[in-house]
């Protein structure tokens, strides 16, 4: 009866009556081998680390990398029906609508890399933002959110890391003026071209997205904490022993 239920989720065929035991003992190795699912979302402001930390836990726990903005410029690229409702929207200076941003979601969690689960980085941004989110994944069946990880830094040291970002513009290669300088002062390792910094980069603009960010996002963390599922992590420290005390709480 356990089997039957989740036939729909597996590679099992659906009349499990005609299936051979051989059959369904494989499927039940398969299952007790494959990694539990996890599906996870990490809250961050710009600078604190996460675009460093997801692909690690990715490639640990053989997730999917969501990241919000990435996808919508994909599902546009392939003109995908959400992505064609998201250029419509994008094309006449409008934000894009919470449906059309789970839509993409919900296209992405289907697919095979998504087996084992998600990490979703930028959304949801808003409590109802996450309410819808919960409730997609419960009509399609996927699951539920499994951990939510904040990544806490100090402004004082998002300014610093972020105002002395330096980019080479044609490879994106970034340095940093204290922490990772070129080797020549202002020019990239490689091609010897001049680095730049982006406008925004600047301490008063960051102040600002700072502000809103934490505005924005205590609701978010609140709502999560509720469901027992929020974790915050100290990211002013080392890659490593930030990478250390996500496996303790993904151990859970």
């Amino acid at each position: 009866g356990i089997l039957q239920c989740d036939a729909s989720r597996s590679s099992m065929p659906a009349d499990l009556a005609r299936a051979s035991t051989t059959d369904l003992l494989a499927e039940l190795k398969r299952r007790m081998e494959s990694p539990p699912k996890k599906n996870i979302i990490l809250v961050g402001p710009p600078g604190s680390g996460k675009g460093t930390q997801a692909p690690l836990i990715k490639d640990k726990y053989k997730l999917c990398h969501l990241a919000t903005g990435d996808l919508l410029r994909a599902a546009v690229a392939a003109g995908t029906e959400m992505g064609k409702a998201a250029k419509e929207v994008m094309e006449k200076g409008g934000l894009v609508s919470d449906e059309i941003v789970i839509g993409i979601i919900k296209d992405n969690i289907s697919t095979p890399d998504c087996g084992n689960g998600f990490i979703l980085d930028g959304f949801p941004r808003t409590v109802v933002q996450a309410e819808k989110l919960d409730g997609m994944l419960t009509s399609e069946g996927v699951g539920h959110i499994d951990h939510v990880i904040e990544f806490k830094v100090p402004d004082a040291t998002l300014v610093e890391r972020i105002c002395g970002r330096l980019i080479h513009p044609a490879s994106g290669r970034s340095y940093h003026e204290k922490f990772h300088p070129p080797k020549v002062a202002g020019k990239d390792d490689e091609t010897g071209e001049p680095l730049v910094k982006r406008k925004d980069d600047n301490e008063e603009t960051l102040t600002k997205r700072l502000d809103a960010f934490h505005k924005q996002t205590k609701p978010v963390v609140d709502y999560y904490a509720k469901q027992g599922l929020y974790s915050p992590v100290d990211a002013d420290r080392k890659a490593d022993s930030v990478s250390a005390t996500i496996a303790a709480i993904l151990a859970k």
